[in-house]
């Protein structure tokens, strides 16, 4: 006997890397701004604290005010929990090119989509970075101080926090990078994932990163914010951003190869 009661419409209820595809869902530009804005938060977060908050100095009694390096990695993880969660269910909360080229190479989003994602991410940290910048400014002497210092570029040599060459760089990048793209591809499984923890675990994952390799090379595994804190950190920075483009990618793709040999393609 057929139930004569129509279905209802499920909500969705899941926190997944791959934008919706009904015709109802987001459009094209919608997905844009997103990463735009997710990418913009996670730069202005993350690089602000350590351009900003991560070596203030210290109280009268000697009290260190600055909030070094925990600090710094809980910052961009704390923004990245905070973009995937407002802007995860619009364009998939990638807010990182690596990551974008990694979910396609795992057949989660389509290879013709990654071109738009990529010039959107490029260009919300890259504005972060301005916005800094202008913010710095109106100390004395804090904007020259900052390029000096490289504004919180990644780098190797002489550019590394704790001296390391450009071969730990590369490794901590490959490694790394691979690391973050199988979390998130796990976590936002939708058939064995943990959908509504996704963008925690993410978070949690991405600080865990920084706690480990900001002293190899001030952490990337996110091109985004390389090239926004290259364009102002000028000089050796730039010469050397080429490193955190290439090996952040190289292990995402790998990772999203990997998993999709490994895991299969079983709900994406």
């Amino acid at each position: 006997m057929t139930d004569p009661r129509p279905e209802l419409p499920v909500e969705p209820t899941e926190l997944d890397h791959t934008p919706p595809t009904s015709p109802m869902g987001p459009s094209t530009l919608q997905t844009l701004l997103a990463e735009f804005a997710g990418t913009f938060l996670l730069v202005l977060g993350g690089v602000g604290s350590a351009l900003l908050a991560a070596n203030f100095g210290v109280s009268d009694n000697g009290t260190p005010l600055g909030i070094g390096f925990v600090g710094v990695s809980l910052a961009f993880g704390l923004t990245v929990v905070a973009g995937a969660y407002a802007f995860g269910p619009i364009s998939g909360g990638h807010f990182n090119p690596a990551v974008t080229l990694g979910l396609a190479s795992a057949g989660r989003i389509p290879w013709s989509k990654t071109g738009g994602y990529i010039v959107a991410q490029i260009v919300g940290g890259v504005i972060a970075t301005s916005v800094l910048a202008l913010i710095g400014s109106s100390a004395d002497g804090w904007f020259t101080a900052a390029v000096e210092g490289g504004f919180a570029s990644n780098g190797f040599g002489n550019s590394s926090p704790g001296g390391f060459g450009i071969g730990g760089a590369i490794g901590v990048e490959l490694l790394f990078t691979a690391i973050f793209v199988l979390v998130i591809l796990g976590v936002t499984h939708p058939t064995r994932g943990n959908p509504a923890f996704a963008g925690l675990v993410i978070g949690l994952t991405l600080t865990l990163i920084h706690l480990v390799t900001i002293p190899v090379d001030n952490t990337s595994v996110n091109p985004a914010r390389s090239i926004a804190t290259a364009v102002f950190g000028g000089g050796e920075s730039l010469s050397q951003v080429w490193v955190f483009i290439v090996f952040p990618i190289v292990g995402a793709v790998f990772a999203g190869f990997a998993y999709r040999a490994l895991f299969g393609r079983s709900g994406k």
